[in-house]
């Protein structure tokens, strides 16, 4: 997809990886709608809460001239033992949010020639960090749900790129003691990703270590990784 010319949206755009992702789109010559639950600055900047279907759907009503939709906006979350509230809230954000968006831009998309979903998902769709299973199993929900709609989104022409990283510099690994990578790079990657119309952006060494090793016996990837946590 050429980003040059295209109309994005991108959801949680106030901060980190959002925020990148929409200057570097608007920088490669895209008109950039930023929206976010309390907007602080972008090009054309909307309210949304992805998961208010009334607040979605507005904004679907508003942006009709959308051919990149990027799912963006998530949260963190405990662990599945935990708090079932939080964990109702993680999904609730990273997952049926994330599906809420592009069940009502799909038609848009459609209206528009089909153009592209771009979702932010993790390296934890793959493996869970300590203390964060809510938030691995959100996203392996993200990653799946993506594998899903690309089929089904086929037909209207509609191409979808799922990205993935280990720890990024921003508000949601803040106080993780893991190494990060810069957020505008993630975007950076990200947005190539778009443009080479790939599948999935692996973004870090990291990343492709754990997709690696789920060809291999879990117990192997289970020893590694506690390396790195001791490390």
């Amino acid at each position: 997809m050429n980003i040059n010319g295209a109309t994005a949206l991108v959801t949680g755009a106030n901060r980190g990886i959002g925020r990148h992702l929409a200057a570097q789109l608007a920088e490669r010559g895209a008109k950039v709608y930023a929206t976010a639950r309390r907007p602080e600055s972008g090009v054309e900047v909307l309210a949304l809460d992805i998961t208010d279907p009334d607040s979605v759907a507005a904004v679907a009503h508003e942006a009709r001239d959308v051919d990149l939709l990027v799912n963006n906006a998530g949260i963190g979350g405990g662990t599945l033992l935990g708090d079932l509230d939080s964990v109702r809230a993680t999904m609730d954000v990273n997952f049926w949010g994330t599906l809420s968006m592009i069940r009502s831009f799909a038609p848009v998309l459609a209206d528009n020639g089909g153009g592209a979903i771009l979702n932010i998902a993790s390296s934890a769709s793959w493996f869970v960090f300590p203390g964060a299973s809510a938030y691995a199993v959100s996203k392996a929900a993200v990653w799946s749900m993506g594998n899903a709609l690309r089929q089904e989104l086929a037909g209207q022409g509609t191409r979808l790129t799922s990205v993935h990283l280990g720890a990024a510099d921003t508000d949601l690994t803040k106080g993780l003691d893991v190494p990060k990578m810069s957020a505008a790079d993630v975007a950076r990657a990200a947005l190539d990703g778009v443009e080479a119309e790939v599948f999935e952006v692996v973004v870090d060494e990291f990343t492709e270590m754990v997709k690696a090793s789920l060809s291999k016996d879990p117990r192997e990837f289970a020893g590694q990784f506690q390396q790195f946590l001791t490390s």
